[in-house]
């Protein structure tokens, strides 16, 4: 007796793995529902759609009855854009990636351009956290008695 092939668990791909090493591609077989992906990323429905609209994502491939049917490719890609959210990306600025990327190989340039100038912001940013985390401590040592005042 054969036994089925499973899909992939649903779960928003590890952008490690995602893409520094490219790998296999992803299952682009549209299986997972909005709802089952707003589990799972996080993101309302609500974004989802406006992520589709504005053009972050493909259209999505949708079900006979015209439900929405998003694939791993899909759910890579909000990997991907939810690490550049988190270290507080414009939304211009990912849609500008994302345009990018679909334009080919001969923009890689211009991608990579954009990620390092981003990364010098969020290294930025970086810095100033741990300063602010170091007056943070100092006021909680202060607090605790273990520091004196002069």
């Amino acid at each position: 007796m054969a036994t089925a092939v499973q899909p992939a668990p649903l779960s928003l791909l590890d952008c490690s793995e995602a893409y520094q090493d490219p790998g296999p591609v992803p299952d682009r077989t549209p299986r997972h529902t909005i709802s089952e992906v707003s589990a799972a990323s996080g993101l309302s429905v609500h974004t989802l759609r406006w992520y589709e609209r504005i053009g972050l994502l493909d259209p999505v491939d949708r079900s006979h009855s015209g439900q929405r049917r998003y694939n791993d490719g899909d759910l890579a890609r909000l990997a991907f854009l939810g690490r550049l959210r988190l270290t507080g990306m414009p939304v211009a600025d990912m849609l500008r990636y994302v345009e990018l990327a679909r334009a080919g190989e001969h923009t890689v340039q211009g991608r990579r351009e954009l990620l390092v100038a981003h990364r010098e912001e969020v290294r930025q940013r970086i810095a100033d956290l741990h300063a602010t985390l170091a007056v943070l401590d100092y006021k909680i040592d202060l607090y605790s008695g273990k520091k004196q005042t002069s």
